[in-house]
């Protein structure tokens, strides 16, 4: 191990990285041959050593025969880029002997070619005419899909990447000049067309149909960026018969196709987001289709709401299926396919039990592996007990099919994996007609397959299925898709497991799956947050093949950076204390007409009544001053929102407790012009002729459910995860106030939304408190209260219970 650090350390990894490296049983052997192979030694630049690296990370199975020649031509300095690694890695894929014809490996992989600076200059005009007509159109916002494109420009494929950008970069500018006010950041869609508001979303089949707050030019820019971009346009999968690619380009026309394969056995979570975006957003950035596909093939953990939830998730974060396909549609062509396997002699039923497989497996200990006697049994005697399977006659854990793979690959995903087990389950879809059912290493490659996915993107934890993935394709001879696999997306503060959310709520240490400071995708639904601010926060963090844990409060920006743009903004007070002006008439009262957000009339706004009797919240007086402090208190003027003049208190009027509960006030209208408070605060009026105050059946606020910010970890948490669960993170207040306004803002958005049960689609921003959602606890007032914007019968039909979405600076604190 010490040697493997010592040597891996010559190419340029750290200390770190390079410990990592050699922990990991697959990739440490080929890097030590790579290196040794190069005719390296002491001193290797890092820009060789990172082509080592690449070499030996990437070399697929059938160019790993050919890795330390690939290794010596990098040490020779032949193979100089990436790009030419992986043009080399492909080549000898298709090649049995790649090296035999030296002077055809060196066209392929671009040794000795020599692109000259106007040769550039040319290709990149060339594509700038076929472009030309988006690029003026779409100015800047087009580059990243333009620049992505040029990878595929054939005369540039082995030019100088530098070289290419500064060209391309001197053309756009002679083409549609520097950037100007068209090139603006934009967030969001204005119905006047003003500076700042954004074109409307895509709404094409994959694409968003919501308004989205990115402040990218293009949201699809990251499929232009990174690895993704270099993935293979549709017909370059190489195939064990070149007549499937034939018949898959047929089926597809060409167009990419992906699918976004939930298990449905539980509720999806915000790790599932980035899984949505990118099959959905990626298909999308290609004029593609996306597949929703469920993969159900274990009838004991599957449920009616799992599968109804993550179809109304999928549309809720506002992209629309090309098609909604199920595994158990495929059962009896699985089925046929198993048969197919077995006469192939690459398929045997398996009587051994649990503990005999892991122990031919090497056991705890990491030993020797073996075969077991059912390996080599008869194909005839295969099919025949596959049959009784399949008739039932054998119980659960009788009998297994498993794949003829290699028990000596260092790859555990080649250790004759199980295809079918016997299953005494009615399924949801089809009955009791199956008790065998298919693996998901058996199902998910031949779906794919089916469905002629042309990239199959899965996260990180799959990469050494990918190789089983293309031997059961091979095996059948069936049309083979091209797996890739990204990072995993994790948050702070919660946990993600399946079987730990079911804990959680079984325990009651949560209300259920939606419980809002879960962060299941149905969780952040109820709570409030916008499907547009999920979708720009996995999009900022972008897609890479590491596996990243993101902290919470980078969501909570994009979540208030959308709401500050569309959440209607009321006046609240959580803890009312009253106030009476005393030199105000009793019966007078004033109706103001007040925005719901200043500076932007495409919001509209409302009128609320100012009257003598007045609600403010208990958090903006103190019985006692202090230098630093700038709302009310005794003898002190302050400013209320929306309102001429200011306040100043007189007399306060405490409980039994020293509590204050009712302050006498003069409204001061006769201080000097240009007199300005220091500060101002909300307010609501008590006016129960106009309907105010409007109370607010219950204020629910979220901390988080976490102390810390991994709960898994021991070291934080020694005692255990269940242990890091805050049990004050949920606190419920009765008796907060709100403005009148929030009827008219209701009956507009009940005027344009197609359904009513989207309660939480209902965002305010409640002035210096936070941003709130309603919960669907809550009783939206009668229709005919509403048409009639009569705020006491709105009062009298309505449950108004609120859960804070977000608070309105990242410190969570209110404004002084």
């Amino acid at each position: 191990m010490d040697d493997l650090v010592v040597l891996f350390t010559t190419i340029g990894l750290s200390e770190q990285k390079a410990q990592e490296t050699a922990k990991n049983k697959k990739l440490a052997p080929a890097l030590a041959s790579t290196i040794r192979a190069s005719g390296l030694t002491d001193g290797i630049p890092d820009s060789t050593g990172k082509l080592l690296y690449r070499l030996a990370s990437t070399v697929t199975p059938k160019a790993s025969a050919h890795l330390e020649a690939l290794a010596q031509t990098i040490g020779q300095g032949q193979l100089a880029s990436n790009e030419q690694v992986d043009a080399a890695i492909k080549y000898c894929e298709a090649q049995a002997d790649p090296l035999a014809d030296r002077s055809a490996f060196d066209r392929a992989c671009g040794i000795g070619v020599t692109v000259t600076d106007a040769e550039i200059e040319n290709a990149i005009r060339t594509y700038f005419e076929t472009n030309q007509e988006r690029l003026v159109k779409d100015r800047y916002r087009a580059l990243g899909p333009l620049l992505g494109g040029l990878k595929k420009v054939d005369a540039l494929k082995w030019a100088s990447p530098a070289k290419v950008k500064a060209e391309f970069d001197a053309q756009v500018l002679a083409t549609i000049g520097p950037k100007d006010e068209r090139d603006e950041v934009v967030k969001t869609k204005g119905k006047e067309g003003k500076k700042g508001a954004a074109a409307p979303a895509s709404k094409g089949k994959n694409g968003p149909a919501a308004e989205s707050t990115t402040p990218a030019a293009n949201p699809d820019a990251i499929f232009f960026e990174g690895d993704i971009s270099k993935l293979h346009r549709p017909g370059g999968n190489p195939q064990v018969n070149p007549r499937l690619i034939e018949e898959h380009l047929k089926a597809t026309g060409g167009k990419v196709v992906t699918r976004f394969p939930p298990e449905p056995n539980g509720f999806l979570h915000i790790g599932h987001a980035k899984a949505i975006n990118v099959n959905f957003g990626f298909a999308k950035a290609h004029d593609g289709v996306c597949y929703l596909r469920y993969d159900d093939t274990n009838p004991e953990a599957e449920e009616e709401q799992y599968f109804t939830s993550i179809l109304e998730t999928v549309k809720w974060l506002g992209f629309t299926p090309f098609q909604i396909t199920y595994s158990s549609d495929n059962f009896q062509r699985l089925y046929e396919l198993a048969i197919e396997l077995i006469k192939r002699d690459k398929a045997y039923v398996c009587h051994c039990t649990g503990e005999e497989i892991k122990a031919h497996r090497g056991g705890e200990a990491k030993g020797p592996r073996s075969d077991c006697v059912h390996r080599s049994r008869p194909i005839a005697e295969s099919l025949a007990e596959f049959q009784k399977m399949k008739d039932g006659r054998y119980g659960e854990g009788e009998a297994i099919l498993r794949m003829k793979m290699n028990m000596q690959d260092g790859n555990p995903q080649f250790w004759d994996l199980v295809a079918y087990r016997v299953l005494n389950t009615p399924h949801h879809r089809t009955g009791s007609k199956w008790c065998i059912y298919p693996t998901y290493d058996y199902t998910h490659c031949l779906c794919d397959s089916f469905e002629n996915i042309t990239h199959s993107l899965c996260t990180t934890e799959f990469r050494q299925s990918r190789e089983s993935y293309y031997w059961l394709c091979d095996a059948l001879e069936v049309y083979k898709p091209v797996q890739w696999e990204y990072g995993r997306l994790n948050v702070t503060n919660t946990v993600l497991s399946k079987r730990k959310l079911l804990k959680l709520v079984q325990a009651g240490l949560v209300s259920g799956w939606d419980d809002p400071r879960l962060y299941t995708l149905p969780a952040l639904r109820r709570r409030g947050v916008p499907p547009q601010a999920i979708n720009q926060f996995v999009r900022e963090v972008g897609i890479t093949t590491s596996t990243s844990t993101i902290e919470v409060e980078r969501l909570d920006n994009q979540t208030r950076a959308y709401l500050d743009e569309h959440a209607p903004r009321l006046m609240a007070v959580v803890k009312p204390l009253r106030i009476t002006l005393t030199n105000v008439p009793a019966d007078q009262v004033t109706q103001l007409t007040l925005p719901f957000k200043p500076r932007c009339p495409a919001m509209g706004e409302h009128t609320v009544p100012f009257s003598r009797d007045l609600f403010i919240d208990a958090s903006d007086f103190r019985m006692e001053d202090a230098p630093d402090y700038f709302r009310l208190a005794k003898g002190k003027t302050v400013g209320l929102l929306h309102v001429p003049h200011p306040i100043t208190c007189d007399e306060v009027e405490c409980n039994e407790a020293g509590e204050p509960v009712h302050l006498q006030c003069r409204y001061l209208t006769d201080l000097p012009a240009g007199f300005k408070p220091k500060a101002y605060i909300q307010w609501v009026a008590n006016c129960p002729t106009a309907g105010s105050p409007v109370a607010i059946d219950e204020l629910r606020v979220y901390d988080r459910l976490f102390r810390h910010n991994n709960p898994l970890d021991k070291n934080e948490v020694p005692q255990g995860w269940l242990s890091d669960i805050d049990t004050n993170s949920l606190h419920r207040t009765q008796g907060a106030l709100v403005e009148v306004g929030i009827w008219d803002a209701i009956r507009r958005w009940a005027e344009t939304t197609p359904s009513l049960d989207l309660v939480e689609n209902l965002r305010f921003q409640f002035i210096r408190i936070g941003y709130f959602a309603l919960d669907k606890d809550s009783q939206l007032p009668a229709e005919a209260a509403l048409q009639k914007a009569d705020p006491k019968a709105c009062a009298e039909s309505a449950k108004l219970v609120f859960n804070r979405i977000v608070t309105l600076r990242e410190s969570g604190k209110k404004e002084a």
